[in-house]
Protein backbone atom coordinates (compact mmCIF):
# COMPACT_ATOMS: atom_id res chain seq x y z
CA UNK A 1 0.00 0.00 0.00
CA UNK A 2 1.06 3.57 -0.42
CA UNK A 3 0.44 5.37 3.10
CA UNK A 4 0.06 8.52 3.90
CA UNK A 5 0.56 8.62 8.22
CA UNK A 6 -0.88 12.28 9.47
CA UNK A 7 -0.63 14.59 12.79
CA UNK A 8 -0.25 17.78 14.13
CA UNK A 9 3.24 19.39 12.96
CA UNK A 10 4.62 18.85 16.64
CA UNK A 11 4.37 15.43 16.22
CA UNK A 12 6.66 14.89 12.63
CA UNK A 13 9.54 14.34 13.98
CA UNK A 14 8.35 10.71 15.93
CA UNK A 15 5.85 10.15 13.16
CA UNK A 16 9.00 10.11 10.78
CA UNK A 17 11.47 7.78 13.86
CA UNK A 18 8.64 5.48 13.77
CA UNK A 19 8.54 5.01 10.52
CA UNK A 20 12.48 4.41 9.81
CA UNK A 21 11.89 2.03 13.01
CA UNK A 22 9.55 0.10 10.94
CA UNK A 23 10.61 0.44 7.45
CA UNK A 24 11.60 -3.30 7.04
CA UNK A 25 7.89 -3.88 7.27
CA UNK A 26 6.92 -1.87 4.75
CA UNK A 27 6.26 -2.78 1.42
CA UNK A 28 4.58 -0.19 -0.30
CA UNK A 29 5.50 3.55 0.56
CA UNK A 30 5.12 5.47 3.62
CA UNK A 31 5.56 9.32 4.56
CA UNK A 32 4.43 11.70 7.20
CA UNK A 33 2.08 14.78 6.85
CA UNK A 34 0.62 17.62 8.78
CA UNK A 35 -3.24 17.13 8.81
CA UNK A 36 -4.72 19.66 11.16
CA UNK A 37 -8.27 18.54 11.79
CA UNK A 38 -10.68 21.84 9.63
CA UNK A 39 -8.22 23.02 7.20
CA UNK A 40 -7.38 22.52 4.05
CA UNK A 41 -7.35 18.87 2.79
CA UNK A 42 -6.28 19.82 -1.16
CA UNK A 43 -2.88 17.98 -0.78
CA UNK A 44 -4.72 14.71 0.36
CA UNK A 45 -6.84 14.29 -3.07
CA UNK A 46 -8.19 12.55 -4.55
CA UNK A 47 -10.10 10.37 -1.95
CA UNK A 48 -8.12 7.67 -0.12
CA UNK A 49 -9.29 4.03 -0.65
CA UNK A 50 -8.95 3.72 3.46
CA UNK A 51 -8.84 6.10 6.56
CA UNK A 52 -7.98 4.59 9.32
CA UNK A 53 -8.45 6.28 12.84
CA UNK A 54 -7.82 5.60 15.96
CA UNK A 55 -8.13 7.86 19.18
CA UNK A 56 -9.62 10.59 17.74
CA UNK A 57 -12.53 10.95 19.72
CA UNK A 58 -11.70 13.10 22.62
CA UNK A 59 -12.55 16.54 23.05
CA UNK A 60 -15.74 18.41 22.66
CA UNK A 61 -14.22 21.38 20.26
CA UNK A 62 -12.60 18.38 18.03
CA UNK A 63 -15.45 17.26 17.22
CA UNK A 64 -16.60 19.82 14.03
CA UNK A 65 -13.29 20.15 12.63
CA UNK A 66 -12.59 16.23 12.59
CA UNK A 67 -16.13 15.57 11.33
CA UNK A 68 -15.66 18.23 8.62
CA UNK A 69 -11.86 16.70 7.63
CA UNK A 70 -14.05 13.28 6.94
CA UNK A 71 -16.26 14.87 4.91
CA UNK A 72 -13.69 16.58 3.03
CA UNK A 73 -11.47 13.68 2.72
CA UNK A 74 -13.87 10.72 1.52
CA UNK A 75 -15.35 9.96 -1.74
CA UNK A 76 -17.74 7.64 -2.38
CA UNK A 77 -16.20 4.94 -2.16
CA UNK A 78 -13.61 5.62 0.89
CA UNK A 79 -13.76 3.06 3.86
CA UNK A 80 -13.17 4.55 7.19
CA UNK A 81 -12.01 2.01 10.27
CA UNK A 82 -12.72 4.00 13.36
CA UNK A 83 -11.29 2.63 16.60
CA UNK A 84 -11.76 4.03 20.10
CA UNK A 85 -11.39 3.29 23.87
CA UNK A 86 -14.81 3.72 25.49
CA UNK A 87 -14.09 5.85 28.45
CA UNK A 88 -16.38 6.20 30.75
CA UNK A 89 -15.13 8.84 33.36
CA UNK A 90 -15.89 12.45 33.15
CA UNK A 91 -17.55 14.23 29.64
CA UNK A 92 -16.53 11.52 27.65
CA UNK A 93 -19.65 9.49 27.12
CA UNK A 94 -21.69 13.16 26.05
CA UNK A 95 -18.52 13.79 23.92
CA UNK A 96 -18.82 10.20 22.20
CA UNK A 97 -22.46 10.18 22.10
CA UNK A 98 -22.38 13.75 20.39
CA UNK A 99 -19.43 12.35 17.69
CA UNK A 100 -21.85 9.62 16.33
CA UNK A 101 -24.82 11.43 16.07
CA UNK A 102 -23.13 14.57 14.08
CA UNK A 103 -21.30 11.29 12.30
CA UNK A 104 -24.52 9.71 11.17
CA UNK A 105 -26.05 13.24 9.15
CA UNK A 106 -23.17 12.24 6.91
CA UNK A 107 -21.69 8.37 7.15
CA UNK A 108 -23.30 4.85 7.56
CA UNK A 109 -22.09 3.20 10.00
CA UNK A 110 -21.62 -0.52 11.37
CA UNK A 111 -20.12 -1.50 14.73
CA UNK A 112 -17.52 -4.45 14.18
CA UNK A 113 -18.90 -7.03 16.27
CA UNK A 114 -16.05 -8.27 19.52
CA UNK A 115 -15.96 -11.46 17.92
CA UNK A 116 -14.63 -10.37 15.09
CA UNK A 117 -11.68 -8.49 16.47
CA UNK A 118 -8.08 -9.61 16.50
CA UNK A 119 -8.10 -12.63 19.84
CA UNK A 120 -5.35 -11.09 21.29
CA UNK A 121 -6.35 -7.37 21.70
CA UNK A 122 -9.77 -7.41 21.74
CA UNK A 123 -11.44 -6.02 24.74
CA UNK A 124 -14.52 -4.66 25.80
CA UNK A 125 -13.62 -1.25 25.91
CA UNK A 126 -12.62 -1.29 22.42
CA UNK A 127 -14.83 -0.83 19.15
CA UNK A 128 -14.52 -0.80 16.24
CA UNK A 129 -16.43 0.70 13.03
CA UNK A 130 -17.11 1.06 9.91
CA UNK A 131 -17.48 3.88 8.61
CA UNK A 132 -18.84 4.91 4.62
CA UNK A 133 -20.53 8.21 3.18
CA UNK A 134 -24.03 7.90 2.52
CA UNK A 135 -25.19 7.72 -0.95
CA UNK A 136 -26.74 10.99 -2.45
Amino acid sequence: ANVTVTDLEELQELLTVNIENNRHLVTGSVRAKVLKWGEDVTEFQPPPDYILMADCIYYEESLEPLLKTLKDLTGPDTCVLCCYEQRTMGKNPEIERKYFELLQMDFELEKIPLDKHDEEYRSEDIHIMNIHRKQT
